[in-house]
């Protein structure tokens, strides 16, 4: 294999970043994360994995794990991932990741995990199964980045607290067993939506929602997409501007603006003097359109499981490189035999 380090990826800093394989990616997914991934992908040496490890936290059906595992894939291809530039792969094909979680958790203090905000949450949603893998997530979470020592990671709001703790794993390894880990810093896009829930905009929008109408999935057709954004929970004014209390309307300006790139500024004065109706027909047919090439490619490629399987384990390939050499030097440096 050829060597990965090549010059042009030493020059560039590494970007590491991962994304669970738990029912179909959304809208908030593809604008606060998955288009600034492709994004990066020139400027940066990027690493991307499809965590299918972290999603058995909660009970799977095998067969819809599997699925879910080859849909994450190919929509991640879809929205322009591209694997010449990228390196996407499966964190299970990669047996370091299971290896250093084992030694990132003797080094992480038990009262740090249950500190963790997500786990109290998660908990709270799955009363029935608090697991062990549940409560140490971010000791894998940990070892899934520091494994390919990236200078940054993108890190919504709620993954924040995760990456604060993997960076004070590294920093007590580092010092007691002479720097094993480069700290990462958080990626803080330029532009990045927080897109919120249609029929509570107070919430975040997110596929674990029982309400089908709250969010938009990327592979959504259009008719579902201009339903689910037409019944989009607004206020009783009528001025579409942005404003206190106008938590709909704000979500759908900042929909909008990510997708035309335009200013809340101008959006308010496009719509100056229209109503509520049709500004969510503008934005639901603005969605339409971003969203049109990236589910007809996934059609194609969800088909494609020969290709699909060429790119995950040519890019496990890739990882297990880069991802062995940390593991090694790690298990050296603690005194173990290799």
């Amino acid at each position: 294999m050829n060597d990965i380090t090549n010059n042009t990826a030493e020059i560039k800093k590494r970007v590491l970043s991962a994304v669970q394989p738990s029912g179909m990616l959304t809208l908030g997914n593809y604008l606060g994360a998955l288009k600034n991934w492709v994004s990066m992908q020139d400027e940066y040496d990027c690493f991307y994995a499809v965590a299918d490890l972290h999603a058995i936290t909660v009970r799977q059906k095998p067969a819809d794990l599997r699925a879910q595992i080859y849909s994450t894939c190919a929509l991640l291809l879809s929205v322009g991932l591209d694997p010449q530039k990228s390196t996407l792969f499966i964190q299970s094909h990669v047996g370091a990741h299971t290896k250093l979680s084992w030694v990132l958790g003797c080094y992480t203090q038990f009262g740090e995990l249950s500190r963790m905000t997500q786990f109290k949450d998660k908990s709270a949603k799955h009363a029935d199964n608090i697991n062990l893998g549940l409560f140490a997530y971010p000791t894998l979470m940990a070892a899934d980045i520091l494994l390919y020592q990236p200078d940054y990671v993108p890190v919504g709001s709620d993954q924040k607290q995760h990456l604060e703790l993997c960076r004070d794993i590294a920093d007590r390894m580092n010092n007691l067993y002479d720097n094993l880990f480069k700290i990462p810093e958080p990626f803080i896009p330029k532009i990045a939506a927080r897109v919120m829930s249609l029929q509570d905009p107070t919430k975040k929008m997110s596929k674990s929602d029982e309400n089908i109408n709250a969010w938009v999935a990327i592979v959504d057709k259009p008719d579902d997409i201009m339903r689910k954004f037409k019944r989009a929970v607004t206020d009783s004014d009528t001025k579409v501007c942005i404003g206190e209390g106008k938590d709909g309307i704000n979500n759908l300006i900042g929909i909008y603006s990510a997708i035309t790139g335009k200013t809340a500024e101008q959006i308010e004065a496009e719509f100056e003097g229209k109503g509520y109706g049709d500004f969510k027909k503008a934005v639901g047919e603005a969605v339409v359109e971003e969203l049109r090439p990236i589910r007809e490619t996934y059609e194609k490629l969800i088909k494609d499981k020969s290709y699909l399987e060429e790119v995950y384990k040519s890019g496990a390939q890739k990882a297990e490189y880069v991802a062995s050499r940390t593991v090694n030097k790690v298990m050296k440096k603690l005194g173990f035999v290799l």
